[in-house]
């Protein structure tokens, strides 16, 4: 445990608000408990009880983002909001990039699209660098240092494994897996096959040398962000820092129609889930009210501040620069 690491998570906490309040966004604090959560097939979560003493046992779920609860404001007319806060997620590996408690920075801006916040990220970065005291400055930043490199997963495929996402089905893209030397099951499915070619074959051969955004996912590829209009992709992109995956953002999809499709489609798959959980069916109604037809759009980017401040302090591991990691506290 590093006092150096304490410090400069306070300074990434002042600076961070400075950055946000200077632009007029709104810090919140949501709740870490929630009865019901939005369908994310791919992530586990951490079940407990509220035990009332005059009802039965009600089952709550920490949650894996604060989003559940700020897009309730964001549709409530309120205005761009961020807040640093505890999120959770179950059954994954745990070590150097990951630990089942871990702390995001998610910041929504109304009237922005994915590519407007690419730009505020740029600022963000900028603003960080230039504000961390000298002392604390204990790697090269300059691996931090904005304008982003700009890279979409279409061009990511045809240079790291050889081959164009646009044409393919399923069967088509387990194909490619399969001749590239990956075992995929012929039941897998197109996000599946994708994902398992993405992991091996595009991730580990990012460009390291200065941040990369990979924007542009398809649209195959299930979560709540807009469809690029006429084209199989997303308004989505995620940030990568020395290859180390670090920040996800939507174009933020309002269409009550595809979020009824989203949630069928994704709590379908949920049911299967090893901590099955309700579906907030309250998050999906609350964009059929007419006001939001007329909302501005917006845009939300979640970044992990523990992999953030692993790359400011020159830390390997997310053990050097979080207190009491997991790994620590079960299996020391």
């Amino acid at each position: 445990m590093d006092p150096q690491i304490a410090i400069l998570r306070s300074y990434f906490n002042r600076i961070t608000r400075e950055f946000f309040f200077q632009r007029g966004y709104l810090e919140v604090e949501t709740p870490i408990l929630s009865p019901a959560l939005i369908p994310e097939p791919a992530i586990e979560v951490f079940q407990t009880f509220f035990l009332h003493p005059d009802r039965e046992p009600i089952p709550l779920y920490l949650i894996p983002s604060p989003e559940v609860w700020m897009k309730r404001l964001l549709a409530k007319g309120w205005p761009s909001l961020f807040q640093i806060t505890k999120s959770f997620r179950n059954a994954e590996s745990i070590g150097r990039l990951h630990n089942p408690e871990f702390t995001l920075l998610e910041y929504y801006t109304k009237g922005a699209d994915y590519l407007s916040s690419i730009n505020i990220t740029e600022q963000y970065f900028h603003f960080l660098i230039e504000q961390i005291p000298r002392e604390l400055r204990t790697s090269d930043l300059s691996v931090l240092e904005p304008p982003f490199q700009r890279m979409r997963v279409e061009e990511a495929f045809q240079r790291y494994a050889g081959f164009s996402l646009e044409p393919l089905d399923r069967e088509a893209l387990i194909e490619k897996g399969k001749s590239l030397g990956l075992s995929l099951s012929e039941e897998a499915s197109w996000e599946e096959a994708f994902n398992q070619i993405f992991v091996h074959l595009i991730e580990p051969n990012l460009p390291k040398d200065r941040p990369l955004v990979l924007l542009d996912y398809p649209a195959e590829v299930q979560c709540l962000a807009k469809r690029i209009p006429g084209t199989p992709w997303r308004e989505r992109w995620e940030l990568y820092i020395e290859g180390i995956e670090l920040a996800n953002c939507f174009t933020e999809e309002t269409d009550p129609n595809e979020i009824d499709a989203y949630f069928d489609r994704e709590g379908e798959k949920k049911r299967f889930s090893r901590v099955p959980h309700p579906l907030d069916v309250s998050f999906r109604d609350m964009y059929k009210h007419p006001t939001l037809e007329t909302s501005p759009s917006c845009s939300g980017v979640a970044l992990g501040v523990d992999r953030l401040l692993m790359c400011l302090s020159g830390k390997s591991s997310l053990e050097g620069v979080i207190l009491f990691p997991i790994s620590d506290i079960v299996f020391s």
